[in-house]
C-alpha cells in the first residue's frame, strides 16, 4: 500500500511527490511515467535552459498570462506563486537568475540542474520511480483506497495524484469516473505563410510589432521573428494560446494584419511625407526609416511598389500610401501551424468546474487530485506553464497531507 501514487512524471508529478515526502519523510510514494524518460519538457524547454518560471509575481498580473485559468489560479497564486518557486529551488540548491525580459532560468543555463535537483530529492526520500510503465485503469474501492492498474499489475493507495497531460488513455479513465474533458487543441505554435520573398528574411526580427487576427479582436504587440516557415516571436505565441480554440476551428487558414512598428498611421505618413532630412541623392531602398532592419524595409518597399531608384522627394502620394500600408498594415494569409521548437504546449483537459482550486482535488472522486495539463489550463510562452505546474504540485500535495491528518 502506497501514501501517494503520482501518474505521470512531469513537473506537476515530481513537485507533489517531492513536496508530500517533505512533510511525512516516511511515507511510501510511487511516480508511474508511460514513457520511457521522467521530466522530459523541464529537459527541452527554454532550448535547454529550462525556463523555470516568471518574474511576474503579483497574483492579479500573473493570472493574466493564462488564457485557460485566469479565474481559477488567481486564489493558488495568492498561496504559492513565482517568487515562491525562486524561494524553493534556491533553497534546494538551485541558484536561479532573471533574464530583461522576466523569464528565469537557472544560473547554470542547463535545465540539468533542475532534473538534478528533482531526481536527488526523490532518492533522499525514497520515492519510488517506474518509466515505460503505462496505466490502463484506476478506480477507489469499496475501502476508499484506489486501485491503480498496470497491465498485469495493480497498486494501491489512499491518494492518487494525475499529472499526466495529455494522454488520452488516462483521459478515458478519468471521463469514467466522470469527470467532463474538454478537447485538446494546439497552443503555443508558430505561424507558416507561403510567400517566398518573406521566407527570404528568415532570422530578422523587430521588436514592437502588433499583430491582428483579421475578423477577430485577437491582438498581441511584441517582438515578431521572421523564419524560413512564417512568422514566429513572442507575438505570435501569445495569438496561438488566447486563439486556440477558434485558429483550430478554422483549420490554421487565417488573415493577420501587421504594424511592425510602435507608431500610428498618421505618424508614418507625416514622417513619410517630411522627407527633408533625408539625403537627396540616396534612394528610399538604401534609408531605413523607423530603425526597421535593412532587409525588411526593402522587401516593403519592393511590396508598395516603389522603384528602386526612387528618393523620398519622389515619391507621389500613391506610393506614400502604399508604404504607409505596408509598414502599418500589411497584410498576410496563414496557410499552417508549426510547433515551436519541441514545446508542445495543448488547451484543453479536465473542465476546472470539476476541480475544487482550494485543494486541487476532484470535486467528482475524493481523494484524486490533479495539476499541469491535464487540466484545462494553459500559460503563454515565458515559465507560466510550469508555474501552473509548481503551483498545483505544491498546494495538492498540502492538501493530501491534511487529508491524512484530519
Amino acid at each position: 500500500m502506497y501514501d501517494l501514487i503520482v501518474i505521470g512524471g512531469g513537473a506537476a508529478g515530481f513537485f507533489c511527490a517531492i513536496n508530500y515526502a517533505e512533510k511525512n519523510n516516511h511515507s511510501k510514494i510511487l511516480i508511474l511515467e508511460a514513457s520511457n524518460k521522467v521530466l522530459s519538457k523541464v529537459r527541452i524547454s527554454g532550448g535547454g535552459r529550462c525556463n523555470v518560471t516568471n518574474a511576474c509575481s503579483e497574483p492579479k498580473e500573473l493570472v493574466k498570462n493564462y488564457p485557460r485559468g485566469e479565474k481559477e489560479l488567481l486564489g493558488p497564486f495568492t498561496r504559492f506563486n513565482t517568487t515562491d518557486t525562486v524561494t524553493w529551488f534556491e533553497d534546494h540548491g538551485v541558484p536561479l537568475k532573471t533574464e530583461e525580459d522576466g523569464r528565469i532560468f537557472p544560473k547554470s543555463n542547463q535545465s540539468e540542474s533542475i532534473i538534478h535537483c528533482l531526481l536527488q530529492l526523490c532518492s533522499q526520500y525514497n520515492i519510488e520511480i517506474q518509466v515505460s510503465t503505462r496505466v490502463s485503469s484506476f478506480h477507489k474501492e469499496e475501502d476508499g483506497n484506489w486501485r491503480v492498474n498496470v497491465f498485469s499489475k495493480e497498486y494501491f493507495s489512499t491518494s492518487i495524484f494525475v499529472a499526466s497531460g495529455g494522454d488520452t488513455r488516462i483521459w478515458d479513465c478519468l471521463e469514467e469516473l466522470g469527470h467532463s474533458l474538454i478537447s485538446p487543441v494546439p497552443s503555443l505554435f508558430t505561424f507558416n505563410i507561403l510567400d517566398k520573398q518573406l521566407k527570404e528574411l528568415s532570422g530578422i526580427s523587430v521588436p514592437d510589432a502588433t499583430v491582428d487576427i483579421i475578423g477577430t479582436t485577437l491582438s498581441e504587440k511584441g517582438p515578431l521573428l521572421i523564419t524560413h516557415w512564417g512568422m514566429s516571436g513572442p507575438v505570435i505565441l501569445r495569438l496561438s494560446a488566447w486563439g486556440a480554440q477558434k485558429l483550430f476551428d478554422a483549420d490554421y487558414k487565417f488573415g493577420i494584419q501587421i504594424s511592425w512598428v510602435d507608431t500610428t498611421p498618421d505618424e508614418i505618413n507625416s514622417f513619410l511625407k517630411n522627407h527633408g532630412n533625408f539625403n537627396s541623392k540616396k534612394s528610399v531602398y538604401n534609408q531605413p526609416s523607423f530603425n526597421m532592419p535593412q532587409r525588411l524595409w526593402k522587401y516593403l518597399c519592393a511590396k508598395s511598389g516603389i522603384a528602386e531608384d526612387r528618393y523620398y522627394q519622389q515619391l507621389n502620394a500613391t506610393e506614400l500610401k502604399s508604404l504607409s500600408n505596408s509598414i502599418v498594415s500589411d497584410i498576410y494569409k496563414v496557410e499552417g501551424k508549426s510547433t515551436f521548437k519541441e514545446e508542445f504546449v495543448t488547451a484543453g483537459g479536465i473542465d476546472l468546474k470539476n476541480v475544487n482550486f482550494k485543494t486541487f482535488e476532484s470535486r467528482v472522486c475524493p481523494g484524486l487530485y490533479f495539476a499541469g495539463e491535464v487540466l484545462n489550463i494553459d500559460g503563454i510562452t515565458g515559465g507560466f506553464n510550469f508555474q501552473a505546474a509548481w503551483t498545483g504540485g505544491w498546494i495538492a500535495s498540502q492538501s493530501i497531507v491534511a487529508s491524512r491528518e484530519s
